[in-house]
């Protein structure tokens, strides 16, 4: 599932192209992606201005003239702008079309678990996210630690930061040098530093590098991040670490496989 980097490098990649623009028209397929009346919606951002393109954790925040659009890339969702349409198809996977006063822009999703919702404020799924990890201070952090809570599972808990997953909280433990069963809660002022710093260091580079394609990811203009070739732990079971050399190892926490050193990270 795309995290906060490719979220954040797809919202930079369309919203230049976005920003000011009307949508005319638009068409939907998938109950799953758009659930309720497409028709409705269709004719709810017909002549809607677009004012703005965000991120807020995981999704993505097209305020319109009236109301919101929400955007969930789910597990294989894509927006992709009109240039990478061939004579002007789209797929049986893409369940989105936008058609701009200038251009199109696209939803494709071949597996369905995205979604394209529309709300007249703020949409309750994204009110109820934890603050932004690269916005969080220090103080707020430490104290949100003070739970009893394993600090993987915790760190993929919306509610606690907003947009981190599984790649991004394996590989920010590993860089913090913190096993990710370890208590939340006793960690200590130094190792909640170093996993504060280590966190913002990991997402800034990943951001940097345009996220990790390791499935479907991709930017709007088609484009694959490079990070993936930065990953010191996941997806690299059974391979050395890049420390120590002994074998990363994998395991299950909150039904997550996750991916960590066994010298290098202490409980």
């Amino acid at each position: 599932m795309p995290e906060l980097p490719e979220v954040e490098t797809v919202v930079r990649s369309v919203a230049a192209h976005l920003a000011g623009r009307t949508i005319v028209s638009s068409r939907f397929t998938s109950r799953f992606v758009t659930p309720g009346s497409r028709a409705r919606l269709a004719q709810r951002l017909a002549g809607r201005r677009i004012e703005s393109v965000k991120r807020r954790g995981k999704f993505i925040i097209i305020a319109l003239d009236q109301g919101t659009l929400t955007v969930h890339l789910g597990m294989t969702g894509k927006l992709l702008l009109e240039k990478l349409l061939v004579d002007g198809e789209t797929t049986e996977h893409t369940h989105g079309v936008f058609t701009l006063d200038d251009g199109m822009l696209l939803y494709h999703d071949p597996r369905q678990f995205g979604r394209i919702e529309w709300s007249p404020g703020a949409p309750p799924r994204v009110a109820r996210l934890g603050p932004e990890p690269l916005e969080i201070s220090f103080d707020e952090f430490r104290a949100r630690l003070r739970r009893k809570a394993g600090i993987k599972a915790l760190l993929l808990n919306q509610a606690f930061l907003a947009g981190l997953g599984n790649i991004y909280a394996d590989e920010s433990l590993f860089a913090a040098g913190i096993h990710p069963l370890t208590h939340a809660s006793k960690l200590t002022d130094a190792r909640a530093q170093k996993l504060y710093q280590a966190i913002r260091g990991v997402l800034t580079h990943a951001i940097q590098l345009g996220g990790s394609s390791i499935s479907d990811y991709v930017n709007a203009q088609g484009e694959r991040g490079w990070f993936q070739a930065e990953h010191r732990v996941y997806g690299r079971q059974g391979q050395p670490c890049a420390n120590c050399g002994r074998p990363i190892r994998k395991i299950l926490v909150a039904q997550r496989g996750t991916h960590y050193c066994p010298r290098c990270q202490k409980k």
